[in-house]
């Protein structure tokens, strides 16, 4: 049984410390286009918290202003919404406002959100809003390590939806980063 434990350890601790080298970039994106209609916008990280940590900052007024955005508003529950801008000085309602609407979720498992098309989006994607959809799953890897990956559904698959992909990926990666950085050291993103 000592062997079995002392391995386990060894193993977590290995995982841990690959999941934090410097070479590798935190964040893996990519885009599977194996749907011949559609692109899925994928990205992937651990992070070295528990689940019950990365859950509050997804779900928490103070979470997304830690993390994400300069100013949140939320009413979560399903079918409730997550106003956020990147702007310190805006008010939340006005022109920079994002709104995320809650389709659903399950606690520390899934969330499913899906955003308002506003005039800051490309005016090419309005047509397509209600297939635009983004899924997150949370998966408990260890009681200190989480997983996250997300998933960017209902794109279609044509040249101006394959040029904004990576434009979506560099602004996700950055969040992202910014989310680990938050959940892993308490440093609340700047913007």
């Amino acid at each position: 049984m000592k062997k079995v434990t002392s391995l386990l350890v060894l193993l977590v601790f290995s995982y841990q410390l690959s999941a934090q080298n410097k070479n590798e970039p935190r964040v893996k994106s990519w885009v599977d286009s194996s749907y011949t209609d559609e692109l899925v916008l994928i990205h992937e990280f651990t992070v070295n918290v528990p689940l019950q940590k990365v859950w509050d900052t997804y779900t928490t007024k103070k979470g997304w202003e830690s993390a994400f955005v300069a100013k949140a508003d939320l009413d979560f529950k399903v079918n409730g919404t997550i106003k956020t801008s990147y702007d310190p000085n805006a008010t939340i309602g006005d022109s920079s406002t994002i709104v995320l609407h809650i389709i659903n979720y399950v606690p520390k498992r899934l969330l499913t959100l899906q955003a308002e098309i506003t005039k800051n989006f490309p005016e090419f994607m309005k047509s397509d809003e209600k297939d635009l959809f983004n899924v997150i799953s949370f998966e408990e890897v260890t009681p200190s390590i989480t997983k996250v990956v997300s998933y960017g559904i209902g794109y279609k698959n044509n040249p101006k939806y394959q040029s904004l992909m990576q434009f979506f990926i560099e602004g996700n990666e950055l969040s992202y980063n910014n989310l680990i950085l938050f959940l892993e050291t308490g440093k609340k993103a700047q913007y």
